[in-house]
């Protein structure tokens, strides 16, 4: 079955608007479980923008499913890693500047410094992936350094949809089809994620080489309307619809 992975970010980001302890993203997470998420995502950034160290105690504490850390390839970060030893890692492009992730990892620039940093998150027995777009040399450079799972970066697709720019969204959409079926091709597990909503997780969810979606901002958004579990849901009915078909 498609899993899906919850990213709880952006409820800490509504509670460090105004400091304090709420809105709690451990509520979030565990309403998440209840509401049929396989697994719980969060992403702990080095300006500590939404999600807080904290939160990953809770976290690790709170769930009975997996906890996908999502961090840069930092020093910092992989020692928070080790430290906890969550079910799985997912290695993250991050400037300071950004508004949310713009793109995949560089990985073939970055490959021999890559391959070093994930192999003490492997011998720790974290599940490591990597957030890449859908670009052969990246997918290969990715296997290469020993990385199991990959996570494709679905934001173009979601954003040329938006934007009307269906030709765009079409050409990305079988750029993604494309590339799930090479990096499956090389025995790597293929996840994917970023901004995808109820309009456009169909005919990625029908991708059957695809394994996991991580799904949040839009989530927590049509949560303030029909609250978390309706949205957690629906989206779930969506996928296993797509998939099943």
């Amino acid at each position: 079955m498609l899993r899906l992975g919850v990213n709880i970010d952006h409820v800490a980001t509504v509670r460090n608007a105004r400091g304090g302890a709420y809105p709690d993203p451990v509520r979030a997470a565990l309403l998440a479980e209840s509401a049929g998420a396989d697994g719980i995502t969060a992403h702990l950034r080095e300006d500590r923008r939404h999600i807080m160290d904290n939160d990953i105690d809770g976290l690790m504490a709170a769930l009975k499913t997996p906890l996908n850390f999502e961090m840069a390839a930092t020093d910092e970060m992989q020692a928070i890693a080790l430290r906890h030893k969550p079910h799985a890692v997912c290695i993250v492009p991050e400037k300071r500047e950004e508004k949310t992730t713009e793109g995949g990892l560089e990985v073939a620039r970055e490959e021999n410094r890559l391959a070093h940093f994930i192999a003490p998150l492997r011998d720790a027995g974290c599940r490591v992936s990597i957030f890449i777009g859908a670009d052969q040399k990246q997918i290969e450079a990715a296997h290469r350094i020993g990385a199991p799972v990959i996570e494709l970066h679905t934001g173009a697709y979601c954003d040329f949809h938006a934007e009307g720019k269906f030709a765009e969204r079409d050409e990305e959409l079988a750029r993604l089809t494309e590339m799930a079926q090479f990096a499956h091709s090389l025995g790597l597990e293929v996840h994917a994620g970023h901004g995808l909503t109820y309009d456009t997780v169909q005919p990625i969810a029908a991708l059957p080489e695809v394994m996991e979606l991580n799904i949040g901002h839009f989530l927590m958004g049509e949560s303030l309307f029909v609250g978390l579990e309706s949205a957690i849901k629906e989206m779930r009915h969506l996928m296993d619809d797509a998939r099943s078909d």
